[in-house]
């Protein structure tokens, strides 16, 4: 199945910038941006290798294509490219809403829902959602997300951002807030890994700026996977996402989580178990995690 993220937000909370910084950091991973129309989403100039009226290729083996008006068919023509790409990522437009284009996606062959991933602006955030005009819109967003980046956390006193996080927490019941400035966080944070299938990418995440940390939960027995999946997307154990594969009487299962949406799929072959799960530095305590997770078998 091919991972779909969906990134979205209202206009100026920082959506292009999160788009380059995914693309600059893809290290081997190839992301396939969709946009409404090349105008809306400027990717820097430095990444561009070459470009026609339908496609800018990117440097990594990325792409940027333009879907219009026919988003399924855009993501069709992307199933079949020659080399197809590991992760597909759909700029909203500021007015869209993102939960419907995931829908969308979710109803078609070879493709798999990642993650909505809904960007808000630290400094207008609140004052945007109380609008006569766009708050109802706003909120529809943030009522779909998985992950809300609150973005421009620099421009915000400290316990102003803390204050924003429990207000987004009743506004995003289901996603996890994760601070940001400029856009700026760890590509797991906010996509699915492309995976090796001898299960190396389960040691490879390196947080940046300390503002993350990851662990390894292991499995020496066979698990209920799902009750696994539940167990670590609920909100209590606070995780900005998990993954890896786990062990079952049926044999290896893949895991994946993000906010409170959890999947689990099927396993590729050699995959060794563990999962990863990656929260922020100091939004929980992962060796706590790891031992209620123990308790609960």
């Amino acid at each position: 199945m091919l991972p779909v993220t969906v990134i979205g937000g209202y206009l100026g909370a920082g959506k292009t910038t999160l788009v380059n910084h995914l693309l600059r950091h893809a290290d081997g991973t190839k992301l396939a941006v969709l946009v409404n129309e090349f105008g809306s989403l400027p990717i820097d100039a430095d990444l561009i290798e070459a470009q026609d009226e339908t496609m800018i290729s990117i440097a990594g083996g990325c792409v940027c294509c333009s879907y219009g008006n026919d988003l399924i068919q855009a993501m069709l023509d992307l199933s079949a490219l020659e080399q197809t790409p590991d992760h597909i990522l759909i700029e909203a437009s500021g007015v869209a809403m993102p939960g419907a284009i995931a829908a969308s996606v979710s109803i078609m062959d070879g493709l798999a829902v990642d993650g909505i991933v809904v960007l808000a602006d630290a400094e207008t955030i609140r004052t945007q959602v109380s609008d006569a005009y766009i708050g109802d819109t706003i909120e529809r967003q943030l009522s779909d997300a998985d992950l809300v980046l609150l973005n421009k956390c620099d421009l915000v006193a400290q316990d102003g951002v803390g204050a924003l996080q429990n207000w987004l927490g009743e506004k995003a019941p289901n996603a996890t807030v994760v601070k940001a400035h400029h856009a700026k966080v760890p590509n797991p944070v906010v996509l699915q890994r492309h995976e090796s299938h001898d299960g190396e990418a389960l040691t490879d995440f390196h947080p940046h700026a300390d503002a993350f940390q990851s662990r390894i939960i292991g499995f020496d027995t066979d698990c209920d996977v799902e009750a696994v999946a539940r167990f670590l997307a609920a909100p209590e154990q606070n995780l900005v996402r998990a993954k890896g594969f786990v062990p079952t009487p049926e044999g290896m299962r893949a895991i994946h989580t993000v906010g409170r949406r959890w999947a689990v799929s099927d396993a590729p072959a050699g995959a060794t178990p563990g999962v990863v799960i990656i929260a922020q530095k100091w939004g929980a305590d992962l060796s706590a995690v790891a031992s209620r997770w123990v308790a609960a078998e």
